[in-house]
């Protein structure tokens, strides 16, 4: 990621101008300013030494204190003439002392021509800033006598100031220049220090905007930055937990939409299924009662059929209207499935038994094959359930030889039931579509013998609430329903579970 303005540049041009700027600032105190500091430097100097050579004067000779006076002069850069009143030399300090004895003697006489400006007058003496036409040079003078009478002149040159102040200003310039590349390397060294961190912050924002919560900072540190950086990944877990959890809400309300559009859509092919299944007898039943009111037939065998007729068509929709409110119930999950451990033999034996009518109208004969018992574990009325819609299913389609062969066959912890019937087998289109409801393969052979397309459905509601298996199987010479159940003991002993 590249900025055109980056904090650690932004960091190092305020540096460089900020150094930049004070090393001019102090460039021009120095060169306007230097020299009136350095001037008010000296006049104290100048006054500092004639109070030091007064109380010397005063407590007695200068001979004795010579040394050290000459000490501070030289110091002090000051040259020193004095004189007693009979024009003795008391002391001198200048190489050439005849040119400053000679000065201060003009001054003693009015004679000095030199042009001056007095910076500060007493009784005692005259300060003054002079100006020497022989050398060109500019002084600072001080003459005048002492408490004793002697008279002194003093004077320090100032054209050191002068080189001073270049000699400052040059070296400000090569100081300067260095700070400033030094100091910007090791500002941009250090802001690069610390911008490293901001910029793993920004790019871990970016991710984190872009929902991607895999990177974490990893700088750490125990400053702003690294408290930002914990806060972050603080803000990054609870962002990718924030986002799991709504995911999970919106698939949930996702499917919570499909499965109310599901219920809408088999509401809707529901309502159309029962009132076609219903259209048919209620239409009969309607004819025929209305042939009964006007009498179409007066002879007892024909108001005999025609009762019998109603009667049937009744029976047809009462069976339809249990046969949905069971489906109603296995699929919505309100009939509750009691397990307990039962003889499949001896409930496939008593099915058999109760359709031995339906069986010898049907022409059929039945071969029961099995062991002496086979044990399971299921809900013995829902699976009575089942046996009795794949029997009656095979009874109602039993062709060719009318042959039906029930098995029951324990394979290991499975009991498996089987029910086959002699016939035409169910077209392979047809096969995945049989266990929908009011799905029927040959319409018009359903209708003869009352079918309404909803007992193999029931046969899934209940085996999918065993949460065992189920199917269909086409042989040359007929059709094959099976299930299975659970044959495992229930680990605790007892004989009743409910799930």
């Amino acid at each position: 990621m590249k900025m055109r303005f980056s904090l650690r540049r932004q960091m190092t041009v305020i540096f460089v101008g900020l150094l930049a700027f004070i090393l001019g600032a102090v460039f021009i105190v120095n060169s306007g300013f230097l020299g009136q500091y350095y001037l008010s430097h000296k006049v104290q100097d100048l006054l500092n030494t004639y109070d030091a050579v007064d109380v010397v004067l005063e407590q007695g000779s200068l001979t004795e204190q010579s040394t050290e006076i000459l000490y501070e002069a030289e110091k002090s850069n000051i040259d020193m003439a004095i004189v007693n009143s009979n024009a003795e030399t008391i002391l001198s300090t200048a190489k050439d002392g005849s040119q400053l004895f000679l000065q201060l003697f003009r001054n003693l006489y009015g004679r000095n021509d030199t042009p001056s400006t007095i910076l500060e007058q007493t009784d005692n003496y005259i300060l003054c800033r002079t100006a020497n036409p022989d050398n060109t040079m500019d002084y600072i003078e001080m003459w005048g006598k002492f408490s004793d009478g002697s008279f002194f002149m003093m004077r320090s040159p100032l054209e050191s100031i002068r080189e001073s102040a270049a000699l400052a200003n040059q070296f400000l310039i090569y100081l300067g220049l260095t700070g400033i590349i030094l100091g910007g390397v090791l500002v941009w060294l250090f802001a690069r220090r610390i911008t490293r961190p901001i910029m793993e912050l920004a790019k871990l924002s970016e991710r984190m905007a872009n929902l991607n919560f895999d990177e974490k900072y990893t700088s750490g540190g125990s400053n702003e930055i690294g408290i930002l950086g914990e806060n972050f990944n603080k803000m990054s877990r609870q962002l990718e937990q924030t986002i799991s959890e709504l995911k999970t809400a919106n698939n949930q309300l996702q499917q919570d939409i499909e499965q109310k559009e599901k219920i809408e859509n088999m509401r809707s092919e529901f309502l159309g299924n029962v009132s076609h299944e219903l259209k048919t007898p209620i239409a009969l039943i309607q004819g025929y009662a209305e042939g009964l009111k006007e009498g179409v037939n007066d002879d007892p065998e024909s108001r005999e059929f025609y009762c019998d007729v109603i009667m049937d068509e009744a029976g047809k929709m009462n069976r339809m209207v249990k046969n949905l409110l069971t489906l109603n119930q296995l699929e919505f999950g309100s009939d509750e499935v009691e397990f307990e451990r039962f003889d499949v033999v001896s409930l496939v034996k008593g099915v058999i038994s109760s359709c031995e009518i339906l069986i010898q109208q049907a022409g059929a004969e039945v071969d029961f094959v099995a062991d002496e018992t086979a044990y399971a574990w299921a809900d013995e009325f829902k699976t009575e359930q089942v046996v009795r819609n794949y029997l009656t299913n095979a009874i109602h389609h039993v062709e060719n030889e009318k042959r039906i062969e029930v098995r029951v066959i324990k394979d290991g912890d499975k009991v498996r039931v089987t029910v086959f019937n002699s016939g035409k087998p169910i077209p392979e289109e047809d096969v995945p579509k049989l266990w929908d409801k009011f799905y029927k393969v040959d319409k018009a052979h359903t209708r003869e013998y009352g079918g309404n397309g909803i007992g193999l459905s029931i046969v899934k509601a209940i085996m999918e609430s065993f949460h065992q298996k189920y199917g269909v199987k086409n042989f040359d010479n007929g059709v094959e329903f099976w299930f299975e159940l659970d044959a495992g003991n229930s680990g605790n002993g007892e004989d009743t579970l409910t799930q």
